[in-house]
Order: structure tokens, then C-alpha cells, then sequence
């Protein structure tokens, strides 16, 4: 299965041309050589490849709407896009893939479409966790869980423990989540340590509350991408979009397939990351190519925030 790529940008080239060809050949059962899918992989800079890549699932409600239908038409029209992301993220090799599935204000929607949402969680699970364990995923869920009914959580249960011990990429969806609970959470959590350990909890630091966040365990977040042209972050990650790059296509989730998370990933290796700095001797800001054009013919231009 697929090896969980690094750093690449640290690795030696010809390791990392290695690597890439690997990764290529991960999607050759499942991409037309002469395809737009084939064209936007070979686009990648694998040398710059997000470790850690979170997808905030928006406009199911629109996709429903523009068809005439109700809401929980556009969720169930989600579970395909969720595959895409996820097994695209998987054949790249990525580190992670965070999916923002339920926030904790999702609560105040209609009683029938939060049950439905339950229900497709874990028929999702129950339907997916084969091919979730063959490409060597890790499953876990993030947010405050207790919340969650006991029939979800059973799910849950089932399958982080079914994939524990994988290698591979690390496939996480925030249920009941906001990132301002996450952030209260883990200040109290990192606090309650300090008090343990017999350390000054009002010297708590930066590091000390990142050790107790539920994406502890994860690189650091890369990229955001938001779909259906909404520019907001809507309470997700909030601590860990610090420095981030944020993406934003108007497609709406539910038409979400691999060629919309590929041509993110392409933006992606296309900016400049400085987290602050600037490199001797430069002029002005801004001389990397992020602002080029797609190389691919017909790709939309991104809309960033």
C-alpha cells in the first residue's frame, strides 16, 4: 500500500522522483492516461506535496435545492465526494485528511435531517471500512464524542480500533466539533497536566496546549479547502489554521470528485510558504509562481482568501 510520504522537501531528488513515481503508479488503476484527471496529476510538485490536507463539506443544501429536492438529498449526494477525497488522499500519500462533518451548532438543524446525518455516518462506516483497512487507513473521529448517540459512537469505536495499528494516511471527521471548544478543551487539558505534574498551570505555553488538542497526533495542517465558494472558516481548526493555505472552489460538495481535490493540491505546490519570513535578498514579496495560470488546459482559476 501506499507509503506515508514526508517532508518531501527535505528528502534527496532522486528519493523523492522515486517516491513520485510511486505515487503515479497508485492511480494508474483508476486514472485515463489522456484524462484531465491524468494531466492535474502530472501538474503535482511532489516535492511540496501537503502533509496534512482538512476539506470543510459545503453546499449540500444547495446541491438539493437547484434539484428540487430536500436537504438530506444533497448529504447522501456527499457520500461520493467523501470517496473521492479520501481515496485520492490516500493514493497521494498525504499524512492526513480531516473531513468537517458536524459541528456542535449542527445540533440546532431539524431533528430529522441530524438523525439522518447519524444514519449515514454509520452506514458510511459500515459500507466503507473494508476499503478504509485495505488502503491502510487510520479512522478516527475528533470532537466532544460523548455527545454523539451510542449507535454512532459504536461505529466509531469499531472502526479506530479495526484500524489502529495502519501506516497509512490518517483519515479524521470532526463530529459534534467546533474549534472553539477544541481550544477550550485542550487549554483545560494542558492546564489539568501542568497541576499533575507539580508545574505552574499559568505557565501553561504554546506547546503544552498543541500536545492536547484532538489533532495532536497529525502534521501540522497544510491546506484548507472549502467548497461551494463560501469564504468563511466556520469554526474549524481554528488553532491549527495558523498558517495554513486556504483554498476555495465554487464547486459544491456533493459534485466534489478527484479532479477538484487535485487541482487544489497542484494550487497548493504552485505558493510560496514563509510563515513569517523572508528570504535574503529579496526584493518584494510575492515572486514565487503562485499567481501563474493552470498549466492544464481548462482548469479554473481557484479563489483564495
Amino acid at each position: 500500500m501506499i507509503a506515508r510520504l514526508k517532508q518531501l522537501t527535505n528528502q534527496p531528488h532522486n528519493q523523492t522522483k522515486n517516491e513520485s513515481r510511486d505515487v503515479l503508479a497508485n492511480f494508474a488503476e483508476v486514472i485515463e492516461p489522456d484524462s484531465r484527471d491524468a494531466a492535474l496529476l502530472a501538474s503535482v510538485a511532489w516535492h511540496r506535496l501537503p502533509a496534512h490536507v482538512a476539506i470543510i463539506m459545503d453546499g449540500n443544501g444547495r446541491w438539493a435545492a437547484r434539484r428540487g429536492q430536500i436537504r438530506i438529498a444533497g448529504h447522501r449526494a456527499g457520500v461520493e465526494a467523501v470517496r473521492a477525497a479520501v481515496d485520492t488522499g490516500a493514493r497521494l500519500g498525504l499524512g492526513a485528511l480531516t473531513l468537517y462533518a458536524f459541528s456542535t451548532e449542527n445540533w440546532k438543524r431539524p431533528r430529522l435531517e441530524v438523525d439522518a446525518l447519524m444514519r449515514m455516518l454509520k452506514r458510511y462506516l459500515r459500507q466503507e471500512l473494508d476499503e478504509i483497512d485495505h488502503q491502510n487507513i487510520r479512522f478516527q473521529a475528533i470532537g466532544r464524542l460523548e455527545a454523539l448517540p451510542h449507535s454512532v459512537r459504536r461505529e466509531i469505536e469499531n472502526a479506530s480500533g479495526r484500524t489502529h495499528a495502519n501506516t497509512g494516511m490518517t483519515l479524521s471527521i470532526a463530529l459534534n466539533y467546533g474549534g472553539r471548544t477544541e481550544i477550550v478543551d485542550a487549554c483545560r487539558a494542558a492546564i489539568v497536566r501542568r497541576c499533575e505534574a507539580g508545574l505552574n498551570p499559568e505557565e501553561v505555553t504554546e506547546q503544552d496546549i498543541a500536545a492536547a488538542l484532538y489533532t495532536h497526533d497529525l502534521p501540522e495542517l497544510d491546506l484548507l479547502i472549502r467548497t461551494s465558494g463560501e469564504m468563511r472558516i466556520s469554526n474549524f481548526l481554528l488553532w491549527q489554521l495558523a498558517y495554513s493555505e486556504l483554498y476555495v472552489t465554487k464547486t459544491l460538495f456533493p459534485d466534489f470528485r478527484r479532479a477538484d481535490m487535485l487541482e487544489a493540491i497542484v494550487d497548493y505546490g504552485r505558493r510560496e510558504r514563509r510563515f513569517g519570513a523572508v528570504e535574503s535578498g529579496e526584493g518584494r514579496q510575492g515572486t514565487g509562481d503562485g499567481g501563474r495560470e493552470s498549466e492544464v488546459e481548462g482548469q479554473l482559476e481557484p479563489v483564495h482568501v
